[in-house]
């Protein structure tokens, strides 16, 4: 897998962290081995921007996902789909004001966003309360199996 994670927030983000994080999630997935994202964390005025351009929406946001080759998850008796996943534009400020206002930090913020975000780019949505279910229990699971994973002994 080709993960490429550019920090450009200005907030000193854990690269190693959020790639090993990632990996992990497009493992769990069955994404193909060789498919491709791209992170990156901007500033306020950045994503603003883009989530003006491309979301129609006003203000900073806290992901942006953009799929490019339109990859699922790979089932368990088929092989997975090669190519981009796409691209997921993260805000680390954002995210700072979100993990204390949810009590549990920044950096358990910007590991949901990036989950959230993959899962986005794999084609899953909460438009609908049945999606919705579906894409946060999903999202919980990998969590709580990411962290138990990097938990120290």
């Amino acid at each position: 897998m080709s993960i490429e994670i550019l920090d450009e927030s200005g907030h000193g983000l854990d690269v190693r962290h959020l790639s090993d994080l990632s990996r992990f999630v497009m493992e769990r997935m069955r994404v193909h081995p060789g498919a491709e994202l791209c992170i990156k964390a901007v500033d306020e005025a950045t994503i603003a921007e883009l989530n003006e351009q491309w979301m129609e929406k006003e203000g900073p946001t806290d992901v942006l996902a953009f799929p490019m080759d339109e990859l699922r998850p790979g089932l368990l008796d088929e092989e997975p789909e090669e190519g981009v996943l796409g691209d997921l534009v993260l805000c680390p400020a954002v995210a700072e004001r979100q993990g204390e206002a949810a009590g549990h930090g920044t950096l358990a913020e910007i590991e949901l966003l990036t989950v959230h975000g993959i899962l986005h780019l794999l084609g899953y949505d909460h438009a609908e309360p049945e999606e919705h279910r579906e894409m946060f229990g999903l999202q919980d699971d990998l969590l709580a199996s990411w962290r138990a994973l990097a938990a120290p002994a």
